[in-house]
């Protein structure tokens, strides 16, 4: 029987294409692979009398970069599919795909936020990106954080949803706790079809209504390297005693669903606190952690004008 979620696959990898980006492979290091998508007119094409490569070679973009980095529930154009089309007329959009997901992998054994952040560090260099604004949704925002505090010269700016600093073990307890799961994998690694229903129901402010067969197809697609991605959720959940606040030295925006029950507005509002002056704070009414998805225009309207701001104020310098 057909997969029905595979078989969409070809349509949202047309759309992309339509919307300005495709994908390319990049080498990091022998053993390790992070696929992008990436904006069509940095693709060199071959000249006339060149032989057309596997691997085109890039050229610089030449408008301001925006990076979106997904989270752990689906690849990086499922997360972002409604906001690619939104900002590519003014924006050089670049979606990784974080190692383990969408083809991106490595045999390196290092499964922490810290590996994934330098690999993709490593990755947007290889590919010519001096400088650029990350957007960050939950596990991604938690590897964007970790990118700015590292990588302070390549990182200019950041907007976050549904994300935090970093997962310590009382924070990642207590969530579970209250969402009434037993562990981090048995939440967001379901191996089942309840199991993916109970993810949605968390993950999302309107409840959904999908057949069994789709919430079946999806698992199978998008579920992949389970045991590289629970080893992932262990790397992810740090000592309480370990964590420390960084200076971070650029902006920051806030951008969450106010329904979030995942990571909840107090927490989001208790990082602006802690974070301090460079940090902004914005909410979507009637959505939950998968706000771009659930309201994409409210969350499309937000965003553009948090990056006009910021290069207005960029240019004025």
């Amino acid at each position: 029987m057909v997969n029905l979620v595979a078989a969409q696959k070809p349509l949202l990898h047309g759309l992309m294409k339509m919307a300005g980006v495709q994908p390319h492979m990049v080498e990091i290091e022998p053993g390790t692979v992070m696929n992008f998508w990436v904006p069509k007119e940095t693709v060199k094409k071959p000249q006339k009398g060149e032989k057309k490569n596997d691997t085109p070679t890039l050229t610089k973009p030449n408008k301001p970069v925006v990076v979106l980095v997904h989270g752990f529930a689906a690849e990086g154009i499922v997360t972002w599919q409604f906001q690619v089309g939104a900002l590519t007329k003014k924006y050089s959009v670049y979606i990784p795909d974080l190692l383990f997901f969408g083809g991106s992998i490595t045999d390196k054994t290092d499964r922490s936020p810290t590996f994934q952040a330098e690999t993709l560090m490593k990755g947007l260099r290889k590919i010519g990106i001096e400088r650029c604004i990350l957007v960050g949704f939950s596990y991604g925002g938690m590897v964007a954080f970790k990118m700015a505090e590292l990588y302070p010269d390549l990182v200019q700016a950041m907007v976050i949803s549904g994300s935090i600093l970093a997962m310590t073990d009382s924070i990642s307890e207590a969530t579970l706790s209250e969402l009434g799961f037993k562990s981090s994998s048995e939440l967001l690694l379901p191996n089942s079809v309840n199991g993916l229903k109970a993810l949605l129901s968390v993950a999302t402010h309107k409840k959904l209504w999908f057949p069994n067969r789709l919430h079946k197809d999806y698992l199978e697609v998008m579920f992949t390297n389970r045991k590289e991605r629970a080893e992932l959720l262990e790397g992810l959940v740090i000592n309480n005693k370990d964590p420390t606040i960084p200076k971070f030295v650029q902006k920051i925006h806030l951008l969450w669903g106010e329904n979030d029950q995942i990571f909840k507005l107090e927490l989001a509002q208790n990082m602006k606190e802690k974070l301090g002056e460079t940090v902004t704070f914005q909410g979507i009414q009637k959505a939950g952690h998968l706000v771009q998805l659930e309201r994409p225009c409210v969350y499309n309207t937000c965003l553009k004008q948090f990056l006009t701001s910021l290069l207005e104020n960029e240019e004025q310098k």
